[in-house]
């Protein structure tokens, strides 16, 4: 299996402070903010960045189960919503909705469905995320 590495720096206080994250790879790096992560300032969060991976692993774990159940995917598109909420004082993610919608030739909605909520339980993301973090799914086939 692989490691994959990403970095990030913070200088300054933490309202008056800036951050910068990138990823060893190379293949993204942004900066951030305390306004852009709770004052919906424009720009990154880490929790978007959350989002993104939760989007991405899902979505290729749910074209691997539909695939070995020999029903191949033609597409399948996610969007992931990660919830950062204060609870008893303290920011918490308390919630990451997964929209997905997919076109699969040959399967029918049930089974669509059911093939979404075992990716939504099994992708390492949302396992990682079990126990701590409530992943509501909404999922739906397209012709």
């Amino acid at each position: 299996m692989t490691t994959s590495t990403a970095s990030a720096v913070w200088k300054g206080g933490l309202k008056s402070g800036t951050g910068e994250y990138s990823a060893a790879s190379g293949a993204f790096k942004g900066g951030y903010t305390f306004a852009t992560r709770f004052e919906a300032a424009k720009g990154t969060t880490p929790e978007e960045l959350i989002a993104a991976a939760h989007a991405a692993c899902f979505s290729m774990a749910l074209s691997a189960g539909l695939e070995r159940a020999g029903t191949p995917v033609t597409s399948v598109a996610t969007t992931a919503s990660c919830a950062l909420e204060m609870v008893d004082g303290k920011p918490k993610i308390t919630t990451m909705k997964l929209q997905t919608r997919g076109i699969v030739p040959g399967i029918d909605q049930p089974a669509f469905v059911k093939a979404a909520e075992d990716a939504k339980n099994n992708c390492p993301v949302s396992k990682a995320l079990q126990g701590n973090v409530t992943v509501v799914l909404d999922a739906k086939l397209e012709s």
